[in-house]
């Protein structure tokens, strides 16, 4: 079956496709921008805490049954469940994953057309096009179908190859472009005038806001969103790892990369916003609040490449070039939830299902398109802050209490025969099963009595 379903050939190759897909534009992007958002420092320092003490505990539960299961989400909790009504939960939780990822989809392949129109757009101005490249980076509804349709189209041929001619090849050509791309760029930025007070306002948190409930509401949903945990993207990942690999290995590698590109993303955005700013572009308002939040990447960053002369039109093309590399190798795990579960449940062609799961992607993208101000925002917070965290919540639940724990022990043994006596075995399981899932609870707890 593990054959037929296709499997990671190599170690690197996994690392390579789950971390491209943890690095996306929720750390090139969304990491950042929270972080200008919610205090520089003190959201690093929270989100650094979330990400290690809930995310990466959450991040091994979804390989461990993502990997004895060898299948989809849906399935892989069915098989583990223990009755009647955790065999329902399960499917349910499986069902109410795949539907996530694929809203995240929706609203993340409008972001990337974006990313393709703005990397396009110094092309055009270098070949003298000038309302060509207008065009490109202005916000319009034609530019953004346009492109959403040429991103969909990218994500769908890659998933189409499978895991290794597909998912794997991709991710291993991508992502060291994205790296050496990235350092590059914040070499760069960080010779610029003003930058040390971008780097100051980033890496010295104020202490005072760490208990700020919205803070810490984002900084959980970022943890979550970046590592792309809760919708069953590294259940499936996990399910292609071949049983010789050390999963726990494996996941710290994951999420050290993750976590790592973020705070480097963070060198970057952080101080390119105080360079603008340095240059005379506005980046708060009156109140000392930052300005065009959602669209940070897309007003002020251009704003600040137009005050580098020419030597902004090729830094704004590398930028961007970035970004669209950082979409992709997310994009294509997310596809790969949904077309996962129709290929092994409903025995589909994986080309047809990538095919026609996208199109019905692709549409829902059109109609946020078409009613941007009322759903853009609406489907970003319903899904990354709020059904990722309560969806890595149920498979805590899963991991901790409803799956046995000899059989769990069993499958991380595969690889990693000595678990038994490591710390981690020590510490995860009592962890996964108390502490992660009442630490996400209690927030949500909290947020409702805010909201009160």
């Amino acid at each position: 079956m593990a054959v037929a379903r296709g499997e990671f050939s190599s170690k690197l190759g996994f690392i390579l496709a789950a971390s491209g897909s943890a690095v996306g534009l929720g750390n090139i992007w969304g990491f950042p921008t929270q972080a200008a958002s919610n205090g520089g420092g003190a959201f690093l320092l929270v989100y650094l805490l979330l990400a290690f003490c809930l995310a990466f505990p959450a991040l091994m539960a979804e390989l461990v049954i993502g990997r004895h299961a060898k299948s989809n989400a849906v399935n892989a909790l069915r098989l583990i469940s223990t009755n009647r009504l955790s065999y329902h939960a399960g499917s349910i939780t499986g069902y109410v994953g795949i539907i996530t990822a694929s809203l995240i989809l929706c609203f993340y392949a409008l972001v990337a057309g974006w990313m393709l129109s703005y990397f396009l757009a110094p092309l055009a101005e270098l070949a003298g096009l000038q309302d060509i490249s207008d065009w490109l980076t202005e916000f319009g509804l034609y530019r953004n179908i346009l492109f959403m349709l040429i991103f969909m189209t990218l994500t769908v041929a890659i998933i189409s190859r499978g895991v290794q001619e597909g998912i794997e090849k991709w991710s291993a050509r991508l992502m060291p472009v994205l790296l050496v791309l990235l350092l590059l760029l914040i070499v760069y930025v960080l010779t610029l005038d003003g930058a040390m007070d971008g780097v100051k306002a980033y890496l010295i948190p104020d202490l005072s806001r760490i208990t700020d409930l919205q803070l810490i509401i984002s900084a959980l949903g970022q943890a979550f969103f970046s590592l792309s945990l809760g919708v069953g993207t590294m259940l499936i990942y996990g399910s292609y790892i071949s049983q010789k690999e050390n999963l726990f290995h494996l996941g710290r590698i994951v999420t050290f990369v993750d976590i790592g590109i973020a705070v480097m993303a963070g060198l970057l955005i952080l101080p390119a916003m105080y360079v603008a700013q340095n240059n005379g572009v506005v980046i708060f308002d009156a109140a000392g609040k930052l300005i065009s939040e959602d669209t940070l990447i897309f007003t002020v960053l251009p704003a600040l490449f137009d005050t580098m002369g020419d030597i902004g039109i090729i830094i704004s093309f590398a930028f961007f070039v970035l970004m669209s590399i950082a979409a992709l190798t997310s994009s294509i795990s997310m596809l790969e939830v949904p077309v996962a579960y129709v290929v092994e449940n409903h025995a589909v062609d994986r080309t047809r299902a990538a095919q026609g799961i996208g199109l019905v992607i692709a549409l829902i993208s059109t109609v946020i398109a078409f009613n941007f101000a009322d759903l853009f925002s609406l489907t970003v917070h319903a899904t990354t802050r709020f059904s990722q965290p309560l969806l890595g919540f149920v498979l805590c639940i899963f991991a901790g209490w409803l799956w046995h724990r000899n059989k769990v022990l069993a499958e991380i043994k595969e690889g990693y025969a000595e678990v038994e006596q490591s710390l981690f075995w020590k510490i995860w399981p009592p962890y996964i099963r108390y502490i992660c899932p009442l630490s996400i609870l209690a927030v949500f707890v909290q947020l409702a009595f805010y909201n009160l």
